[in-house]
């Protein structure tokens, strides 16, 4: 039985490390290693610690934007959670932990856009997350997505179907300042237009 392959482009520290991932790996048929010239769907970053280059090299695989990423390291601080998934990591495990197997299985998930992190690092990365909603971005009127209070409101307003001068009058707003909130939200998410910008609100659950 033929098996779809995941190419995968591995980052290690040390070279014994790269050689003995790669040869542990190498005879799974769900893994081919990628190439220079390869596109790979998955990147497989092995570090023993969360230094200043282990993060920059997370940031740059993050902005090139075209794979999912598991990280392999000795341990990942509270402090380093919200950075390192920030950073486009779907995949977190400890270097003690990581097995054939369990990469394997961490591979797949991050190829199928899948999140996979220990259970303790997940009910610490929740418990941060949630500190900094109560400590940081309520007290600002933003959420989680960095969608605030007034834009939501605005949003939710366009997808009833309101015009930007109801929306003015409604909210005791200048027409203006309903175009800026308008403009700062697609320009923020990309977005081309009110249809848009209403779509991927309902799509995220903002409104």
């Amino acid at each position: 039985m033929l098996v779809d392959q995941i190419p995968v482009l591995l980052h290690a520290t040390d070279t014994i490390t790269h050689a003995g991932v790669t040869a542990a790996l190498r005879s799974r048929p769900e893994i081919r290693f990628a190439e220079d010239s390869d596109e790979p769907a998955v990147v497989l970053v092995i570090v023993e610690r969360l230094n200043e280059e282990a993060r920059q090299l997370l940031r740059s695989l993050h902005c090139a934007g075209r794979a999912g990423i598991v990280l392999v390291a000795g341990e990942v601080d509270d402090s380093e959670l919200l950075d390192v998934v920030g950073n486009g990591v779907s995949a977190i495990i400890r270097r003690g932990d990581a097995t054939p197997d369990t990469l394997v299985r961490l591979v797949k998930a991050a190829a199928a856009g899948e999140g996979a992190l220990p259970p303790d690092l997940l009910g610490r990365l929740l418990s941060r997350v949630s500190r900094l909603q109560r400590d940081v971005l309520q007290p600002n009127g933003w959420d989680l997505a960095g969608m605030s209070q007034r834009e939501t409101k605005v949003l939710r307003m366009i997808a009833d179907g309101l015009e930007t001068k109801e929306i003015a009058d409604r909210l005791s707003y200048s027409e203006r300042t309903v175009k800026s909130i308008l403009h700062d939200i697609t320009n923020r998410f990309q977005l081309r237009n009110r249809a848009h910008a209403v779509a991927f609100a309902l799509r995220e659950g903002l409104i």
